[in-house]
């Protein structure tokens, strides 16, 4: 005859039991930190976009105002 107490866990089940409450805790924790660095470097790439695309526009502009550089065409010493 097999007979159960279901009223009182064993101390095993509770230390599984605490154990595996922690690592779900743990995996929440674990999650939110990388949707939060996942946010900040979205926030970042914005931000770095915005300033490329700003320096670019600058550029164009100084490029428009320049006058066109004039290349000179190198003469070749004569090999003798």
């Amino acid at each position: 005859m097999n007979v159960r107490k279901l009223a009182e866990p064993s101390p095993a089940a509770i230390a599984r039991a605490d154990r595996q409450r922690l690592a779900a805790e743990e995996g929440e924790r674990a999650i939110a930190d990388v949707e939060r660095q996942a946010i900040e470097v979205r926030t970042n790439m914005a931000r770095l976009r915005g300033l490329r695309e700003a320096k670019e526009v600058a550029d164009a502009a100084l490029a428009a105002t320049l006058p066109p550089l004039v290349t000179r065409n190198r003469q070749r010493k004569s090999q003798r």
